[in-house]
């Protein structure tokens, strides 16, 4: 369907509350990320879940698998849809990852992260193979991923053409960052892709930041993100 989730990455909750207002009723998921929950904490996900929001928890997990089972867990509790974990926690830590979201009862899903959008193969860092296979190596990840019974993944939109190459088109789920509509600024993440690109590439979740966030009227920039988004389908279903 390549739903879409809005950047919720400000400082305080009353400016997440006032983003909100900004943006108007939708279907949009709020983004949870480091930067908000790390300020205002799980009440950021309970408010924004009070005024309607499905909620996506960002927040990377990467530690041990214990302690990974019981952050997913807590998480899963606040009735988040979504929960980010490093992909490179390995196949265990996923695992713990999905124990956990399943032992909170109310349907979380986990998704990995594979290799952030600001990186690409020139700015890996030490200890990769030179030179870089980024492909296969988001690939592997994806199919531990899978393995473990994590949803998904969380990839830049470049991926998905090798991976569904790599694949033999195998359907997957792929949380898409760096999302821009057309014409829009890159920012500093390297591998981007505008909402058209996702949508024909195949992203099932477009998270869409600063170009929204940002605007002068976030809530017209999020109508035509939304259009955009549409007539992008309608481009596909029609080939």
């Amino acid at each position: 369907m390549s739903e879409l989730a809005i950047a919720f990455d400000v400082e305080t909750l009353d400016q997440a509350l006032a983003l909100d207002r900004r943006l108007g009723a939708g279907p949009e998921l709020a983004k949870v990320g480091l930067q908000l929950f790390a300020s205002a904490g799980p009440d950021a996900v309970r408010v924004l879940m009070d005024r309607g929001r499905r909620v996506f928890l960002d927040l990377k997990l990467h530690d041990i698998p214990n302690t990974v089972r019981g952050a997913a867990a807590a998480a899963g509790a606040l009735g988040v849809d979504l929960l980010t974990v490093h992909a490179t926690g390995g196949e265990a830590m996923l695992r713990a990852a999905v124990e956990g979201a399943a032992a909170a009862g109310r349907g979380m899903r986990v998704v990995a992260v594979t290799l952030l959008t600001s990186l690409d193969p020139q700015a890996m860092p030490p200890g990769f193979a030179r030179p870089f296979d980024l492909d296969a190596t988001v690939a592997a990840l994806l199919e531990m991923a899978e393995r473990a019974g994590a949803t998904g993944i969380v990839c830049s939109a470049a991926d998905l053409g090798g991976l569904r190459r790599l694949r033999g088109g195998r359907p997957f789920y792929a949380v898409t960052p760096g999302i821009r509509p057309a014409g829009g600024e890159t920012q500093d993440q390297k591998r981007v892709a505008t909402i058209g690109e996702a949508v024909r590439l195949g992203a099932s979740l477009l998270v869409l930041g600063r170009a929204i966030t940002g605007a002068a009227d976030p809530r017209a920039a999020l109508e035509a993100a939304r259009e955009e988004r549409d007539v992008a389908l309608q481009a596909d279903h029609g080939r």
